[in-house]
């Protein structure tokens, strides 16, 4: 924020310091989500003093014309210089602090590192049906005075007023009127004599009103397995980190197929075994149910907390979380934040998957945030993969982070063999189909064996491109530099980045020729072709156009684990952490379709899909094929996931990123700039990143600083967009850089920028 936006939102004031060590006054430090960082100090009034503790939310004035707002505190100290006039709280909005002190620790961390204000970090923390109360209601309850406790007082009393009291002291915890009256078969009469007369006081609280429907533990406990010596060597590791009760990270990398599930499940008995709680992070909300029924069948309390939930639900787990009333949560990237009292392990599955990172502010990880919480609470972090990031990877190989291996499947059954189909040799048929003749012949041999199928195309939709065989306009996003895809469901054409949508045309748009083409594949014209070939086979499509709806998840992966459903496609969804013994094949329709990606991650990326789902069969007696359809057999990417060598292929992109420092080898950050004029964005980014030339020419810093260009997508959501990068050996330096930046840089009406600390997305 400029420093006159600032000096408007928090005037400086005239009057003098006071000096006087004798003047002091209680003040709450505030920060605000739509204001600068600060935190700013306002004084505590006499009426408010004791109340206020770090972590609630206050009203205070802000600005000249002191608008009312809305902050939160971070800390409480009491002042010995401050200005005569300081502001002061004009209300608390919480009987008991939304953070811990440790999460509000993480909260700073997280303000610094990835430059937001305080404030906007603790509205991701704290969900909102959490600081709105969701699902509570006011309810006045009753509990009994001291004048309760002295006989002389008591004995006075008349029989049924004295037999209601004593109902209400044995419950020992207050009750609502009509509970008292129902257990002390009273009427409402005897209560008011009982308040009336001091024995009785009367109090609002909070209460919940949503009812879970949480089925809770399972009846049916699953055995448990016996160890592999690879898993007991795993564990040996974790244990001796959970014992020592000392923070550590820890990368547990398995093939898959290896049991790291289990080396999960005893770490977290490990961890219970101390009174502690344990988080387990998952990469997909549509992973979460199966986590939560696999935990439940071995842990009695095991709460869920994710996005999709609604805001009384959510608040509900909160509420019992932050109780100690459960053992273990699960939940994708936010669960980071539950408020576990005694935290003892965090477990982050999957770890190499970019959706741990957040792309709306404040656009954390979820795997370095949850290593900060770790290190603050003292706990080992346990990250496990059979892909592991290079990030990951690197620094275990350098002795940052303890290094375990499960490199065997359990019971050493084979890995799956995995064979490439050359697009450019096996040519699709006549009629367009995206399945090569090898690969329909392995789906009808499996599904004549009674074994079930997986496709994997990472395309929604049924054509991606919409193209005038005539002109050869293509309809694109009016608001978006992308082309609209078609869905043949509702018959329209959409924008997957902004959702715009039209009816699908019959003629061209721009010159009325009859006959517009449709190309391109997507899901739904897959599922139409496997339909074709596969009449009878049962067959269900999940991507995020089938799973819109409240437990379809479920009942789409329930379906196929029963073998209801014989053939499974959709996109990377269906590649993640999903058990089902009987899957004998697995297709991946286009092995391409990330492989030439302006991102250089896209090697890394198109390694850990294919790896991914190839993953997904021979986990039961049969052994397992997959068939990967590409036009770059040669890839190296390709040629490495088909041979299961990650640790080639790993040492190989290493190699190429080292000379560039691209991570893990230095820090990255993107500044994205954005507005509804064009020519207006690119001179405000081309001022931006001279001023951050000049910053790092006086500092010496060594920051590398690429741009402003247009990106991959110039416009997106009806803006248009640059960016620049910033690549470097040294955190601080760079951090030290945007820091300045955002202090001493005015935005220009209609044009926002935002920073992005180690970025994921390149587009």
């Amino acid at each position: 924020m400029s420093e006159h936006r600032q000096g408007e939102l928090f005037p400086s004031d005239e009057a003098p310091w006071e000096i006087d060590a004798q003047a002091t006054v209680l003040a709450a430090h505030v920060v605000f989500s739509e204001a600068p960082f600060g935190p700013y100090s306002y004084r505590i009034p006499d009426e408010l003093s004791g109340k206020i503790q770090a972590g609630m939310r206050v009203i205070v004035p802000l600005g000249k014309g002191d608008r009312e707002i809305t902050g939160y505190t971070l800390g409480v100290e009491t002042l010995k210089q401050y200005r005569q006039n300081l502001k002061p709280i004009l209300q608390c909005c919480d009987d008991s602090p939304l953070c811990s002190p440790n999460l509000l620790e993480l909260v700073r961390w997280m303000s610094k590192y990835y430059l937001v204000p305080a404030g906007q970090v603790i509205e991701a923390v704290v969900p909102a049906g959490v600081r709105a109360g969701a699902g509570t209601r006011n309810q006045t309850l009753l509990r009994p005075t001291e004048k309760a406790t002295e006989d002389s007082f008591v004995s006075s009393l008349p029989v049924k007023q004295k037999q209601t009291l004593v109902q209400l002291i044995l419950a020992n915890e207050p009750l609502a009127p009509e509970q008292l009256r129902t257990l002390a078969n009273c009427s409402d009469g005897v209560i008011k004599k009982l308040r009336e007369t001091g024995f009785i006081e009367s109090f609002t609280e909070r209460v919940m009103t949503f009812e879970s429907s949480d089925s809770g533990p399972q009846d049916e406990k699953i055995p448990i397995p016996a160890l592999t010596v690879d898993q007991r060597v795993a564990l040996q590791t974790i244990f001796g980190a959970l014992d020592s009760q000392k923070h550590s990270t820890i990368l547990l990398h398995g093939v898959t197929g290896s049991g790291k599930t289990e080396v999960y499940m005893q770490a977290i008995e490990r961890t219970l075994s101390f009174s502690r709680q344990a988080i387990v992070l998952v990469p997909e909300i549509s992973l979460t149910p199966q986590t939560r029924s696999r935990f439940q069948n071995r842990f009695k309390s095991v709460a869920v907390l994710h996005s999709n939930m609604t805001g009384p639900e959510r608040h509900f787990q909160w509420r019992r979380i932050s109780s100690g009333d459960v053992q273990v949560v699960v939940g994708p990237r936010s669960a980071i934040f539950a408020p576990v009292p005694t935290l003892g392990l965090v477990i982050l599955d999957e770890e190499h998957e970019t959706s741990f990172k957040q792309d709306t502010i404040p656009r954390y990880h979820a795997r370095d945030v949850a290593i900060h919480r770790t290190f603050l609470e003292q706990v080992p972090l346990v990250l496990g993969s059979a892909t592991p990031s290079l990030e990951t990877y690197h620094r275990a190989k350098k002795g940052a982070y303890q290094y375990v291996s499960l490199p065997r499947r359990i019971l050493n059954r084979p890995m799956p063999e995995v064979r490439t189909i050359d697009l450019r040799v096996n040519r699709i048929d006549a009629n367009q189909s995206s399945l090569s003749k090898p690969l329909l012949q392995s789906m009808r041999r499996v599904l004549s064996e009674d074994g079930q199928v997986i496709l994997l195309l990472n395309r929604r939709g049924f054509s991606t491109r919409v193209q005038c065989p005539s002109c050869g306009f293509v309809l694109g996003c009016p608001d978006c530099d992308m082309p609209l895809t078609f869905h043949r469901d509702g018959n329209k054409v959409m924008c997957h980045y902004c959702d715009y949508t039209i009816a699908a045309p019959q003629h061209c748009p721009k010159c009325s020729f009859d006959g517009i083409r449709f190309s391109g594949l997507g899901t739904q014209r897959l599922e139409l072709e496997v339909q074709a070939s596969f009449p009878d086979a049962p067959m269900a499509r999940m991507d995020s156009d089938t799973m819109r709806k409240p437990g379809s998840h479920e009942r789409t992966l329930s379906d196929f684990r029963a073998g209801r459903t014989k053939i499974l496609l959709g996109t990377q969804m269906i590649a993640k952490g999903l058990d089902f013994p009987n899957v004998l094949l697995v297709g991946v329709i286009q092995a391409d379709t990330t492989l030439h990606f302006p991102d250089f991650r896209a090697s890394e990326k198109t390694f850990q899909l294919i790896t991914q789902v190839a993953g997904r069969t021979g986990r039961g007696d049969k052994a397992g094929e997959v068939l990967v359809q590409t036009f770059s057999p040669e890839h190296p990417a390709i040629l490495a996931a088909c041979q299961h060598d990650f640790l080639g292929f790993a040492d190989l992109e290493l190699q190429h990123r080292e000379p560039f420092e691209y991570p893990p080898y230095g820090s990255l950050a993107r500044i994205i700039f954005r507005g509804e004029a064009q020519e207006q964005v690119e001179q405000f980014a081309e001022g931006v990143v001279g001023k951050a030339r000049s910053l790092v020419a006086k500092h010496n810093s060594k920051v590398r600083i690429l741009g402003p260009s247009l990106p991959p997508i110039p416009k997106l959501r009806g803006h248009y967009r640059y960016h620049a990068m910033m690549i470097t050996q040294q955190p601080g330096a760079l951090h030290a850089v945007l820091q300045e930046i955002q202090a001493t840089t005015k935005l220009p009406e209609g044009i926002l920028y935002l920073i992005d600390i180690d970025p994921i997305d390149m587009l």
